[in-house]
């Protein structure tokens, strides 16, 4: 049998609330899975119809809830200052394509010879050694600042050796933060 009543409360951020039954009564707990999937949002003062029930904990429950009429036709539009822009505009897929492309340019940079590393260790010294006024020095796979012991030694490294990274604005002085000052 279907009983009719009025939405008396709604706790939305929950999804439950009281219904005043017409005849009435007791309160009725109503579930928001009780209504219609799909449905619009339960508003307090929304006459409703629906079926009897109990709940998990055998307390009287409204199931099937039907809604009779909303209690105010509200037009379901953004709140103020939340306006969406645009979908599938031009600058968002630009901006997306420049972004993967500096990523793959970045990857490619810095992983397309890995194994660079491991042969030049592996060269014998009288291979890997560059003969010139640096004696002592030879090069031996380092290519950052951090490995290097002073100005001199950066400067023979990147004059000599190959795959360097101690120049990073190519005007020929090495390590300008740490030791050629």
């Amino acid at each position: 049998m279907r009983l009719h009543g009025t939405l008396a409360s709604w706790k939305d951020d929950r999804g439950f609330g009281f219904i005043t039954p017409a005849d009435g009564g007791r309160e009725v707990f109503v579930h928001i899975s009780a209504y219609p999937a799909g449905g619009a949002r339960p508003v307090v003062g929304d006459t409703l119809t629906y079926e009897l029930g109990r709940g998990k904990d055998g307390r009287p429950q409204a199931t099937h809830v039907v809604p009779d009429s909303p209690a105010v036709v509200r037009p379901r539009s953004a709140p103020v200052g939340t306006a969406r822009p645009p979908t599938g505009t031009w600058t968002g897929t630009l901006v997306g394509l420049v972004l993967i492309l500096g990523i793959g340019a970045y990857g490619y940079g810095k992983f397309r010879d890995p194994d660079r590393r491991t042969r030049l260790e592996a060269m014998p010294p009288s291979a890997a050694a560059v003969a010139g006024p640096g004696a002592g020095y030879r090069c031996d796979g380092r290519t950052l600042c951090s490995q290097m012991t002073s100005c001199e030694e950066a400067t023979w490294f990147i004059n000599n050796c190959p795959g360097t990274k101690m120049d990073g604005n190519h005007d020929g002085v090495p390590c300008e933060q740490q030791w050629c000052r």
